[in-house]
């Protein structure tokens, strides 16, 4: 990522942050790198065990041109794909976490390696995120092979 897109990367994440200088400066002193941003207002993200999230994230690359945010958290166990807000309220999918209104979720600083939670695909700092209905036909067709469809 480059020191432009980085820093774009930054100011739309912070952004969503009710105080962008004290998540700022999160960033800059916690020794895992990570800060706590709430979901809901720039978006919503919706978590998947890594057996779906990957072969997902597979597919969702094929289909479009860049998809929205994911975030792998602590080993992989986990993937989060950042979605529109308001998607956590009127996701039905089994096996999903949503994250919406209310709830926070750690955030690396994009560009920079850290101690455990990693961009699998970093914001572009345009406030790109993954279409829920691409989303949710991208895991059907990552989950046929895993329920033995093919």
């Amino acid at each position: 990522m480059s020191a432009a897109g980085a820093k774009n990367a930054v100011d739309w994440l912070v952004s969503a942050a009710p105080d962008p200088d004290a998540c700022r400066w999160e960033w800059e002193r916690n020794p895992l790198g990570v800060a706590l941003l709430p979901a809901g207002l720039l978006w919503d993200v919706l978590i998947v065990d890594r057996m779906l999230g990957y072969p997902t994230l597979d597919v969702l690359t094929r289909v479009v041109r860049r998809p929205g945010p994911v975030l792998a958290d602590f080993g992989e166990a986990r993937m989060g794909f950042f979605v529109p807000p308001g998607t956590a309220n009127r996701w039905l999918g089994t096996g999903v976490r949503a994250a919406g209104h209310g709830t926070w979720i750690v955030v690396p600083y994009p560009g920079r390696v850290t101690g455990g939670v990693r961009w699998l695909v970093p914001p572009d700092g345009t406030g790109t995120l993954t279409d829920p209905g691409v989303l949710e036909l991208a895991m059907h067709e990552a989950a046929a092979p895993l329920a033995g469809g093919g």
